[in-house]
């Protein structure tokens, strides 16, 4: 069996096992569940990482610019840490579960903050919300919804293609 079939086939029985049939989508490899369930996993890591930078930056009155990037360094940070302490407790070594992480994460989680942070550089008057305003939390959650809608289909791409979170499902 080859790598991209090896990690189709520990992707295709990873759903089987979660429930979900795997048959939707199956000639690419990869189910609509599976995608949706990868998605999430990356959403919840960005959305931790991106929410605290964007309550630090507010909170120290920072400008747009510097908490938008601490927001963005720590959902990467918080992102790829999920997969990375999921992978090191199935057994693999350090340096091999960065690799893993790196590979599994990256394009979801730029994919899903170019997204987050265009919706909200884009909303009218958000950049300037305050932590008590309306406006700042519906920004950044419409942002992460649209994130959502758009990073799934390209996380069930990759899976289908052996790539992102295939990677992660040889090691379950």
């Amino acid at each position: 069996m080859d790598h991209s079939a090896h990690h189709a086939a520990a992707a295709h029985d990873h759903v089987g096992h979660s429930g979900h049939s795997g048959h939707e989508g199956h000639a690419s490899g990869a189910s609509w569940g599976m995608a949706i369930k990868a998605t999430l996993h990356c959403l919840t890591g960005c959305a931790i990482g991106e929410i605290l930078g964007m309550v630090i930056g507010t909170a120290l009155v920072w400008g747009n610019a510097p908490t938008m990037v601490l927001a963005i360094t720590l959902a990467f940070l918080f992102g790829y840490s999920f997969t990375l302490f999921a992978v090191v407790r199935a057994g693999l070594d350090l340096k091999s579960a960065i690799k893993v992480a790196l590979a599994a994460d990256t394009v979801s989680i730029a994919v899903m903050e170019l997204v987050d942070n265009a919706i909200i550089a884009l909303t009218p008057g958000a950049l300037d919300a305050h932590l008590d305003d309306g406006l700042f939390w519906s920004a950044l959650l419409g942002g992460f919804a649209v994130a959502f809608v758009i990073t799934t289909p390209v996380n069930k791409w990759m899976i289908g293609r052996g790539k992102g979170h295939a990677v992660v499902h040889a090691y379950h």
